[in-house]
């Protein structure tokens, strides 16, 4: 039996203000889903605009409680609606001045699932984000949903192998890294960094990125967004680099045990020999 999984990646350009943001996200995942999507993920930060680009406490604003805030409350209302497993990156308070970089995964009956908090957080030009998020504490948690188990992590944390190899060895199968990533430093590692993490991990991976230029700087978010198979191969072609667009692509989930008999890097992994990785 065929084991194909249809999933969505969205990537959105700031629209001006919340309540458009996640108007138009609701639309993208209806579209999706009627396309027979079953999953989708949304961008980093999605209902707001990229405001690491500065540092100014104003944005403290945008924070909600997860899940008991109502953008996840909302989700998981479409997700039942769609009959969609969401993944549903915010901007998370979790008590008066603490806040995180968080993804709440909710099932396709719209259970909210659990969430992921970004433990790696930069803070160069441009990337302020240590002003605004403390460092995950939740680890790297995966989350068995209507299609398999499936496993976050976000943007700039796409440079650490570490993360990537915590989720397949806890049995991802596809990994979704949504991301705010701009010219200027990276786009040449967007095209290398994910597909290289899907192969070295064999499972698949969906690299979502926002699209243009926002109000707050001169950051060009170049979109790009694009599923890799295990082979490091894209599935079809990546989006557009200026415009917003919905990706929606069949993943055969049948290809990760060919992948993984055929290389078989899980069994010839030697973790007794990587204690120094983690001395500090």
């Amino acid at each position: 039996m065929s084991n194909i999984i249809r999933a969505a990646l969205v990537q959105q350009k700031w629209t001006g203000d919340k309540e458009s943001m996640i108007a138009n996200a609701v639309e993208h995942i209806r579209t999706a889903a009627s396309q027979g999507a079953q999953v989708l993920c949304l961008q980093e930060l999605f209902y707001g605009p990229y405001f690491c680009q500065v540092q100014d406490a104003d944005f403290y604003s945008y924070t909600e409680s997860i899940p008991d805030g109502p953008t996840t409350r909302l989700m998981q209302e479409v997700a039942a609606q769609n009959n969609i497993v969401l993944i549903v990156p915010m901007y998370e308070v979790e008590q008066p001045g603490v806040y995180y970089n968080t993804a709440a995964v909710i099932d396709a009956d719209g259970t909210y699932l659990g969430k992921y908090r970004k433990n790696h957080i930069p803070q160069v030009k441009g990337f302020w984000e240590k002003f605004y998020f403390k460092p995950g504490n939740l680890g790297y948690p995966t989350f068995d949903t209507a299609v398999g188990r499936i496993g976050v992590y976000i943007c700039y944390e796409r440079h650490f192998p570490e993360g990537w190899r915590a989720l397949g060895l806890a049995g991802a199968k596809i990994v979704f890294n949504p991301s705010a990533t701009s010219r200027s430093l990276s786009e040449y590692l967007w095209k290398l960094e994910q597909p290289a993490a899907a192969v070295a991990n064999e499972y698949f991976v969906g690299a979502i990125n926002r699209v243009g230029v926002e109000p707050l700087g001169d950051n060009e978010f170049y979109g790009q967004t694009y599923f890799v198979s295990p082979r490091g191969q894209l599935v079809s072609d990546a989006a557009s680099d200026t415009e917003e667009e919905l990706v929606v692509r069949d993943l055969d989930l049948d290809l990760l045990t060919e992948v993984r008999d055929t290389w078989a890097f899980y069994r010839d992994r030697r973790p007794d020999t990587y204690e120094g990785l983690v001395t500090p």
